[in-house]
């Protein structure tokens, strides 16, 4: 009787060291997330713990119906039909299976052996389940040193396999999350850079000495953080120079913010500026305002000569101070942001009429860009128009047109009051009216047709008999397109339709000089 309870105790005693084992082998798997280092991992330390020559782990591909496995760790994985052999059996029927002598198992796959020249005798494979209870694979262990696998092995490779199912998932899991991250910083990279040539100077088309000059101040500011102020009339395109002037600089990644200071009210543009506290009123909940937002970053403020007074002196002490305090709050809160500003309006004019503040105005205008109006960079109106008129096509999903000569010498012939906003109107419209691949001038809108009236003669009133208004219309025209044309008078020509002789008889006949450039 003692004898016996010695023999228990032993028992037991093994039994224990064999789960510390365990526990021990479960540490290491918790710190490894690489799946393929993870499997290996478990093949060695289980073929040791169950003194077997090998362990392999095999993972159930259910879509396939094909189990996988690595045999090395650098070495790509194998895959095999789950239907073959003792691991496909275990996993797809959920059940241990222990063979004392494979060979004579009809489970067993021979081609296995002959394959590698492995002499396999006996096999213990249990099933992998996760969580769930899902079988998701199986364990199994070659060739016991000693004798077969008993009971207890049974125990401890079921208790190593519940706690490699958990780890095998979780590093398939940071593995998936690995490979999204990966991809979500490959598309956001690609993002970036569509974004950043999409608003880089590159954007900015024209090849007028104006343009030019703008775009080469656009680049000087690449490495400064100092305010802009951007006038000009309205349809200049003064916030896509904003956005070059951000996209070009070292707050590229940081936000761009805009707010147009004319679509607020009054009331609304220091909660839209400063943020507001919760509870002000009734109903409002805290909310982060457009310099917050642009924190690190740049804040576009269009129109902001239509702001109140007291709302640019809080935006005067902002600047000054580097801090703001949110409608209803206590708290100072720093902020670090670039501003630049838009406007339409003459701000010194608006300052003498006391609607403007004049520091303000000087903490603004530390580099001042003006855009000229279309009418003033007539001869970048071709390559403006040809580029507008393939983007317009593309997002209309019309097929690509081009403009006939006559039609650009009407668009250059236009005063264009609207500018650009309204070049691109006028091409959205011929691209959708215009039934053939080459853009006319009588695919246009009658004003445009017309050089800038409906009926023709608005700009011109007569001033006397017909043929006195003819001439007062053919000279203004002419001085107009000399002066377009920077008094080239070969491309003054062409822009007319005459020949050079043609022009230098008028310009003789009207009495108008030729002045250089």
């Amino acid at each position: 009787m003692r004898v016996l309870k010695q023999s228990v105790a032993g028992g037991d005693s093994q039994r224990d060291e064999d789960f510390v084992a365990v526990l021990r082998i479960c540490q290491k798997m918790n710190a490894e997330w690489n799946l393929a280092a993870l499997l290996d991992l478990i093949a060695r330390e289980a073929a040791k713990l169950l003194t077997a020559d090998r362990a392999s782990i095999f993972l159930l591909d259910r879509e396939k119906g094909e189990l996988w496995s690595h045999v090395a760790l650098d070495s790509p994985p194998i895959r095999f039909d789950a239907r073959l052999g003792i691991a496909g059996a275990a996993a797809l029927t959920g059940q241990i299976i222990n063979v004392k002598d494979a060979h004579e198992d009809p489970r067993f796959n021979k081609e296995v052996d002959v394959h590698t020249g492995y002499r396999t005798r006996s096999i213990l494979t249990v099933p992998l389940r996760n969580h769930e209870g899902e079988v998701i694979g199986a364990f199994q262990a070659l060739n016991k040193r000693e004798g077969v696998f008993t009971a207890n092995d049974e125990e401890i490779a079921k208790a190593l396999a519940a706690h490699a199912a958990i780890a095998i998932e979780t590093a398939q899991l940071i593995e998936e999350l690995r490979q999204h991250r990966d991809q979500l910083l490959q598309e956001n990279t690609q993002l970036w850079q569509e974004v950043e040539k999409r608003f880089s100077t590159q954007s900015i088309l024209g090849t007028s000495a104006k343009m030019q000059q703008l775009v080469r101040l656009i680049e000087q500011l690449r490495d400064s953080a100092v305010n802009v102020l951007i006038t000009g009339e309205s349809g200049t395109g003064k916030e896509l120079v904003a956005r070059a002037i951000h996209y070009n600089s070292a707050r590229a990644r940081r936000p761009l913010v805009a707010l147009n200071c004319a679509a607020l009210p009054d009331s609304l543009v220091e909660s839209e500026l400063f943020g507001i506290e919760k509870g002000v009123a009734t109903g409002v909940e805290r909310r982060m305002g457009r310099f917050e937002a642009a924190d690190g970053g740049t804040l576009f403020l269009d129109e902001i000569g239509d702001l109140s007074l007291t709302a640019q002196a809080k935006i005067l002490r902002v600047l000054q101070e580097k801090v703001l305090e949110r409608l209803g709050g206590r708290r100072m809160i720093p902020v670090d942001v670039r501003i630049l500003a838009a406007t339409n309006k003459d701000l010194e004019a608006e300052i003498k009429k006391g609607t403007f503040r004049e520091d303000l105005y000087f903490r603004l205008k530390v580099i001042h860009i003006h855009m000229p109006p279309l009418r003033e960079i007539c001869e970048d109106i071709p390559l403006l128009a040809n580029s507008l008129l393939v983007t317009c096509c593309r997002e209309m999903k019309k097929e690509t047109k081009k403009l006939a000569p006559g039609a650009l010498r009407c668009l250059m012939a236009y005063p264009w009051p609207g500018n650009v906003r309204e070049l691109e109107n006028e091409l959205k419209r011929a691209a959708v009216l215009s039934e053939h691949k080459v853009v006319t001038e009588e695919d246009f809108s009658e004003a445009v047709r017309n050089g800038g009236s409906q009926d023709g003669l608005a700009h011109f009133p007569p001033v006397g008999s017909l043929k006195e208004t003819v001439a007062t219309l053919e000279k203004r025209l002419i001085a107009e397109a000399l002066r377009a044309r920077q008094q080239n008078q070969q491309q003054t020509a062409k822009m007319l339709g005459l020949s050079r002789q043609g022009l230098i008889k008028k310009m003789k006949r009207y009495g108008i000089e030729a002045r250089t450039a």
